[in-house]
């Protein structure tokens, strides 16, 4: 007889149940986590914005028409799979999610494409007629810059030239024509990995090239500054007169947006102190004027009684500050971080008139798409992310439980009020810092560490105090009785620099770190985000990547070596102090040098160090890292070096960087930057150690239309 094994029943049915299992699980999360939209619905909508500026954000830090493609399919087949899906909440916010992506990236590719003006190819010096478009005279640096037209068809449409204020004909304005001779060059990219990139500026502005002048300035038919740009020259000047000195550049700020008067030694203790913002006129100086137009309507319309018993004088104020936003917006200059606050304003005046909450998360991220349409190469720029940063970080706030609780006004002794106001304004100031010290040490690479407790002053004396002073002393100026209140502007400004000045002198007062990630930055914006939109307990959730960033940025290497695009100039970063081989070197190129490498000083000489050797044309020197040691030959003239003398030191170089053409038969151990290859390469950031990289301004650029 023959036995047959019976089939085991339980193995066979444990796939079924293995997939049963995860299939509940499956179930049982998603419906977790269609509870918990349907808990946080109200706080969807800001991240269909989110979602816009993360297509821009990809777009400009993906380097590749091809990764940019990649973004776009995506972003479409989530939004394609979201709203095909139609089941739940879930599906559907990734739709919108999606969607929003894909015409964020989509839209600023276009809009890189719409912008496009032709540059100059190569440096040339040329004498041509021009248009002016724009007068910005820097008077801290006695320069003025002029924004050009130029008739002749060889050059860009737009040029921007500087020229000496002695050789710049008086009275040059807007629609002039005049005729110079200037040296052109195409708008310089970063010159560092990590720093300010002008040419992508200039290519969204439509500037092709920029210079200087070479000799006097001739004016063919002058054009007199007419309308909003002649009553800011003129308002400017009569403060100027008003109140000469450093107080006067400040208040001339204050008024006209123009900061051009502030001497750098003044600019640098703002922006060292953490008072930098209140030179830039924003948010703040727009809530000023805004606030202040509708507590002088509300009080004069409340004199009558006629008025107040028919008219809805809130309505009325809102439309007074409406205007008064909108005044103050155009006499500054439009610049970019006003518009932003004066929308932001006018959204929230429409919201009182409305009776709807003037001021939530929404209205902010209204704002924010509103200028990314318009704008949206504006989304890298320190000063889009510092506003709305800012600002979300102060709307959180107020908008928590816990502020709700301890910080909002209520009937109680007069001490009290002022005790909680006190409080509420430090915590906004601790929130401020918190959510811009990230921005400023990518940006800048410095961080002011006692910024909150300058700005618990300078805040309530610039907006309480130095404007009303300022517009008061204006208005009185009208019939001659304002030398008085001027006299009190002086004061209170004066007492805001000596504040800008002592923290800024302070021992430890800016907190300074190399170039960071940009993946690292962006975890902490993601996180940060993440903590603001959320109301429950999952927002929490967004400590993790704002600790993985700041953890990742802390850790960021200094640079060991640093070479400027054109080879000329070149920093060893020993125990985190530039010594530069061109000691003659220009302030701008000290200042850069020392932000990269994170340094907060002057940077000192190469010439002159322990294992350095320089002569008149070259400088070796030996870069130690960890047990390794790096030998660098650097030229420093354009003297010619005998071809065996030179290959011989080349042989010897582990590194060889030169601003000339060096003969094939410099061949240094590892690495040769001269003139060719640094048109390839941009400026570099040379990190050495057991596994040694280099950083390229090439690579930062990709192929985005403003590369070289």
């Amino acid at each position: 007889m023959q036995w047959t094994s019976a089939p085991n029943i339980g193995e066979a049915a444990l796939p079924q149940r293995a997939r049963g299992f995860w299939k509940a699980r499956f179930s049982a999360a998603r419906e977790g986590l269609e509870r918990l939209l349907e808990a946080e619905r109200a706080q969807l909508p800001p991240w269909f914005v989110i979602g816009f500026g993360t297509g821009i954000g990809l777009w400009f830090a993906l380097g590749h028409p091809g990764q940019w493609l990649a973004v776009m399919c995506f972003a479409g087949a989530l939004a394609a799979a979201g709203f095909a899906a139609r089941a739940g909440r879930l599906e559907r916010a990734a739709g919108w999610f999606g969607l929003a992506v894909l015409l964020g990236c989509s839209w600023v590719w276009a809009r890189s494409q719409l912008v496009a003006q032709p540059r100059l190819e190569r440096p040339r010096v040329v004498t041509f007629s021009a248009r002016v478009e724009s007068v910005e005279p820097l008077i801290a640096r006695g320069d003025v810059r002029l924004l050009l037209s130029p008739a002749d068809p060889t050059l860009p449409p737009r040029v921007r030239v500087s020229t000496k204020a002695e050789t710049a004909p008086a009275g040059v304005a807007a629609g002039a024509e005049l005729t110079i001779r200037a040296r052109l060059a195409p708008p310089p990219p970063m010159a560092l990995p990590g720093t300010h990139d002008f040419a992508r500026d200039a290519w969204f502005r439509g500037i092709g090239a920029v210079g200087r002048t070479l000799g006097p300035v001739t004016v063919t038919q002058p054009e007199r500054a007419q309308g909003v740009a002649a009553a800011r020259e003129r308002l400017g000047r009569h403060v100027r007169e008003r109140l000469p000195g450093p107080p006067g550049t400040i208040a001339a700020t204050l008024a006209t947006g123009d900061k051009s008067a502030i001497s750098e030694a003044d600019a640098e203790a703002m922006r060292r102190s953490g008072l930098a913002h209140l030179l830039a006129v924003s948010g703040l100086h727009i809530a000023a004027v805004v606030g202040l137009a509708m507590l002088v309507t509300l009080r004069l319309f409340a004199l009558s009684e006629w008025l107040a018993l028919r008219c809805n004088l809130m309505l009325v104020a809102a439309g007074a500050g409406a205007l008064a936003g909108i005044g103050y917006t155009v006499l500054t200059g439009m610049q970019v971080p006003t518009v932003r606050s004066c929308i932001a304003a006018l959204l929230v005046l429409a919201g009182i008139a409305l009776g709807r909450d003037a001021i939530s998360l929404r209205l902010v991220a209204v704002g924010a798409l509103i200028v990314l349409v318009v704008r949206p190469e504006v989304l890298p720029t320190p000063s889009f992310q510092f506003s709305f940063a800012a600002v979300t970080a102060i709307v959180t706030l107020h908008a928590s439980p816990w502020a709700r609780r301890h910080l909002q006004r209520r009937d109680e002794h007069v001490l009290l009020r002022w005790g909680r106001g006190l409080a509420a304004l430090a915590a906004t100031g601790l929130a401020v810092e918190l959510a811009l010290t990230p921005l400023a040490l990518y940006h800048f690479h410095k961080a002011g560490l006692y910024s909150v407790a300058a700005n618990l002053i300078a805040i309530p004396l610039t907006t309480l105090v130095i404007m009303p002073l300022e517009a008061g002393a204006l208005l009185l100026d009208l019939v001659g009785l304002g030398k008085p209140l001027w006299w009190l502007c002086g004061l209170a400004l004066g007492l805001l620099l000596d504040l800008a000045h002592a923290v800024s002198n302070a021992r430890g007062a800016v907190a300074m770190l190399p170039s960071m990630p940009v993946w690292a930055l962006a975890l902490m914006v993601v996180g940060g985000l993440w903590l603001c939109l959320w109301t429950t307990r999952i927002r929490l959730l967004g400590l993790g990547p704002i600790a993985l960033g700041a953890a990742a940025a802390v850790q960021s290497p200094t640079p060991d070596i640093l070479v400027t695009g054109d080879g000329r100039h070149v920093a060893v970063v020993e125990q985190g102090v530039p010594l530069l081989l061109r000691d003659r070197a220009g302030d701008y190129v000290r200042s850069l040098f020392a932000e990269t490498a994170g340094f907060d000083g002057d940077p000192e000489a190469l010439a002159g160090q322990r294992r350095t050797d320089c002569s008149r044309d070259a400088c070796t020197t030996v870069v130690r890292k960890g047990r390794s040691e790096w030998r660098l030959l650097a030229t420093r003239s354009s003297t010619r070096i005998e071809w065996t003398e030179l290959t011989s030191a080349c042989a010897q170089a582990d590194i060889v960087v030169s601003d000339r053409f060096l003969p094939r038969g410099c061949v240094p151990r590892w690495l040769k930057l001269d003139a060719p290859a640094l048109r390839r390469t941009g400026g570099l950031a040379i990190y050495l150690g057991d596994q040694p990289r280099v950083d390229t301004v090439a690579e930062r650029i990709g192929r985005h239309p403003w590369r070289m």
